[in-house]
């Protein structure tokens, strides 16, 4: 047992904008009526997902424009968005194609021109409220409402639906999946262009408590967070195989049944806060990504990646829990052929805990023939008999500080006992379950099988020996000393993404060399980052938080809270490779 000193809460204070801050819905709409002395145009635009029963009520109420124009309007119906996103939607229940499309594929031309000449021709106050309404008139006012991910997907289960849909009742995986690959894809497309436009910036992640900033202060705070080291929002969710080591670590709701996941290091799901005088404004960290790419990710990154984040950092507690889904994610050429995705799901295992039965299920074994092996699968999932995982597949014994290396294409999984700090490149979402155990999940649902898609992918020539040389705690001390020790413990060279452990009693000197870091405190209680020519603030780092480093930082230090006392701590660190 120990007492958790995981922040869940961690921000960015930004200071010098204490009266750009505004709460409740009297004060923002004042704060958007005074901003002009001509104000005959509000624009409020929104990220879809905001509640417009509760955000445009409440402003209409307070503002009691002379005409309310509605951006949903332009939009085809419903069904008809439907249609046009039907070949990226798919059957599957969830993974579809990525959108690369603009919010301009599902918007009525002649709509749009309808709703411009109705501004012109307005007379008194108007309001232009929805997703996509700057695309009408930016207006002498332009308000961004924006809501986070998480938020976005906890309101599907509680039944919202998607954009102009009346599938309240649907399934939440194919609520998320029309989100993930076409909703957001169209709305972040739409949004960031309207960054240095915007003159306000609302936070509606609090049911009917709004926060809203200016939208300079705004640009302030993801400036800063783009130039020092910050935390992202973590969030936590439970599972049929979810464990009991996160609720003592991170400090949650010892009452729920367990936690199996969490995201702390996800810019494409978590949020970031920011702190101006005494209010706190939660925005997507996609925002900062799209904001300041180049700052973040630096030129090389960018130039490869895009705007996108390429590595990921989350949790995956089995710890007195069940285990994993045996599964596979796909080789880059099938990601990119059938699921439009320009690079794959390479991954890692670090080990952060581990009790006694605890492993990883890795590579096939030596003599495993394929053809009986998907037999046995398509088999089991048909109940007819149990899948013997233990016949085909190696199972390795895992212990703290392992690190188990997964190249795309390798059959993988944890087992119970297990607590696994996952390392990966962002698509996260393409994992072929081969095998889960005769689970339901916790809708009662049948977990989705993709055998037929894993059976493509599967790279059986990663069998015992290769994997056991390849894939297994392949680590290289680069440098030792008597309280200093950096070792490569990954990834493998078929990805893209290299991990450092670094063991230390003192101060350390880091850099960035050009891209974005990301890293974990693995052992020890607390350090400190800190910049060795004061452009930024200390950083304090608890055990097991993960915190991102921008390019553009370079030299960095990390040091335990208290060297006098000479115990060590461990940082695993993680980069994309030159």
């Amino acid at each position: 047992m120990r007492r958790s000193n995981y922040n869940k809460y961690p921000e960015t204070i930004v200071y010098g904008f204490e009266n750009e801050v505004y709460t409740g819905y009297k004060d923002i709409v004042n704060a958007i009526v005074n901003n002009k002395e001509k104000n005959k145009c509000i624009v409020v635009d929104c990220y879809p997902g905001v509640d417009d029963t509760e955000v445009l009520n409440s402003i209409a109420e307070e503002l009691s424009p002379d005409k309310i124009i509605y951006s949903e309007d332009i939009f085809y119906e419903g069904d008809k968005l439907t249609k046009l996103m039907e070949k990226n939607l798919t059957d599957d229940r969830v993974r579809g194609v990525m959108y690369y499309g603009s919010i301009m594929d599902f918007i009525d031309i002649s709509k749009l021109e309808e709703a411009k000449k109705n501004v012109d021709n307005s007379q008194g106050l108007t309001l232009i409220y929805g997703f996509g309404a700057s695309l009408i008139s930016k207006g002498t006012t332009l308000v961004y409402a924006d809501m986070a991910r998480w938020e976005i997907q906890l309101r599907y289960r509680k039944g919202m639906p998607n954009f102009k849909q009346k599938n309240y009742d649907e399934d939440v995986l194919r609520k998320y999946k029309r989100a993930f690959f076409i909703e957001w894809r169209i709305a972040d497309k739409h949004k960031e262009k309207l960054y240095e436009e915007i003159d306000f910036y609302l936070d509606t992640n609090t049911a009917n408590m709004p926060k809203m900033v200016t939208g300079r202060a705004l640009l302030a705070g993801l400036d800063k967070v783009s130039k020092q080291p910050f935390r992202l929002v973590p969030y936590f969710d439970p599972g049929v195989w979810g464990g009991q080591w996160m609720k003592e670590v991170c400090g949650l709701d010892k009452d729920e049944e367990n936690f199996a996941w969490s995201f702390d290091g996800v810019p494409e799901e978590n949020s970031i806060y920011i702190r101006y005088g005494d209010v706190r404004i939660e925005s997507p960290a996609m925002n900062l990504v799209k904001y300041k790419p180049k700052e973040l990710l630096g030129e090389k990154n960018y130039s490869r990646f895009g705007a996108e984040f390429p590595i990921r950092f989350d949790f995956l507690d089995t710890m007195d829990g069940q285990n994993l889904s045996l599964q596979v994610h796909p080789i880059t050429e099938y990601i990119k052929n059938k699921f439009g995705m320009m690079y794959t799901q390479d991954e890692s295992y670090y080990i952060l805990d581990s009790k006694d039965g605890g492993g990883v299920y890795l590579g096939v074994k030596e003599d495993v023939s394929p053809n009986e092996m998907i037999k046995d699968l398509e088999i089991a999932q048909e109940g007819k008999v149990k899948f013997d995982a233990d016949k085909y597949i190696n199972l390795f014994p895992a212990k703290k500080h392992d690190h188990f290396l997964i190249p795309a294409g390798t059959i993988h999984c944890s087992t119970a006992n297990c607590m696994v700090l996952e390392i990966s490149a962002t698509p996260y979402i393409f994992t072929f379950k081969l095998w889960d155990w005769d689970r339901v999940g916790l809708d009662g649902l049948p977990r989705p099988i993709h055998i037929e898609d894993g059976k493509q992918v599967i790279q059986w020539d990663r069998r015992t020996k290769w994997v056991e040389e390849n894939l297994v705690n392949n680590f290289e001390v680069l440098e030792e000393n008597e309280n200093y020790k950096e070792v490569k413990t990954g990834l493998h060279e078929l990805e893209f993404i290299e991990t450092r452990v670094i063991t230390s009693s003192k101060e350390t000197l880091h850099n960035t060399d050009g891209g974005v870091n990301v890293l974990n405190l693995v052992e020890g209680e607390c350090a400190i980052v800190e910049s060795i020519d004061g452009k930024f603030e200390p950083l304090e780092i608890h055990y097991a938080e993960t915190f991102i480093i921008p390019a553009c930082v370079g030299d960095y230090t990390i040091k335990p809270i208290k060297e006098s006392d000479g115990k060590c701590i461990k940082v695993l660190k993680a980069f994309v490779r030159n």
